[in-house]
């Protein structure tokens, strides 16, 4: 499975361009990327700014020697390397269970490219994994009443290495809903979207056409994109 995903990582830190603003998603296989990303600006001089989605994020990469900026500095990006945890034949996500959802969202939307590094277990034909949610902390029962409403069955996400929920670097809960087969997407994600105290959520349906899928194997990997 590391094979896989650093073959994705590494084919994707090819996408990027010496110049280039990058939005930098948080997770395993994205880190491979940054890697790669590294051994380009030793190597190769290659010049670059990157925009982290988290602290963790920000943390790897500073290991690998890619200079930060953020959104603020740079609110339009050329491209943004990211992961998922599905993706469906539309390109249709979910992401979220690194608790970087919202920062994700915010980077994705403002790449003109948006690369999506994934290994082959990612790539399904339906979305039904778990979509997580993130809550105001004000307002999270009132929130996991009216997820419910919509037919999720949702779980207040519990820290693995302390006590009590898991607190986003926004300072934020998040609610992991598990819907079952997920028949439309994009309709859940607007609906989720119009529950005050849902700040985001980890689907992402309106970026297909700037996405490029990269799915690592063992051996190589394969590009897949509607355009």
């Amino acid at each position: 499975m590391s094979a896989a995903k650093r073959n994705a990582g590494y084919r994707a830190a090819e996408e990027v361009e010496d110049g280039m603003v990058v939005g930098l998603g948080t997770g395993s296989t994205v880190f491979f990327a940054m890697e790669r990303l590294g051994e380009r600006i030793t190597e190769d001089g290659l010049s670059i700014a990157g925009v982290p989605t988290s602290y963790q994020a920000a943390i790897r990469a500073r290991r690998y020697g890619i200079p930060l900026t953020s959104l603020d500095e740079h609110p339009e990006l050329d491209i943004a390397i990211d992961g998922a945890d599905q993706v469906d034949p539309a390109l249709h996500l979910i992401k979220g269970r690194g608790a970087a959802l919202l920062r994700e969202k915010c980077v994705c939307d403002a790449a003109q490219r948006a690369v999506i590094v994934v290994d082959g277990t990612k790539m399904v034909e339906t979305l039904d994994a778990p979509v997580p949610v993130e809550v105001l902390p004000f307002a999270v029962e009132a929130v996991s009443r009216r997820l419910a409403a919509l037919g999720a069955d949702p779980v207040l996400r519990e820290g693995v290495k302390k006590d009590g929920p898991v607190v986003t670097d926004n300072g934020n809960f998040i609610v992991d809903c598990s819907f079952g087969t997920i028949a439309d997407p994009g309709r859940l994600e607007t609906e989720i979207a119009s529950i005050p105290g849902a700040l985001e959520c980890g689907l992402f349906c309106a970026y297909g056409k700037k996405i490029t899928v990269i799915v690592g194997e063992e051996t190589g990997c394969s590009v897949v994109s509607l355009h």
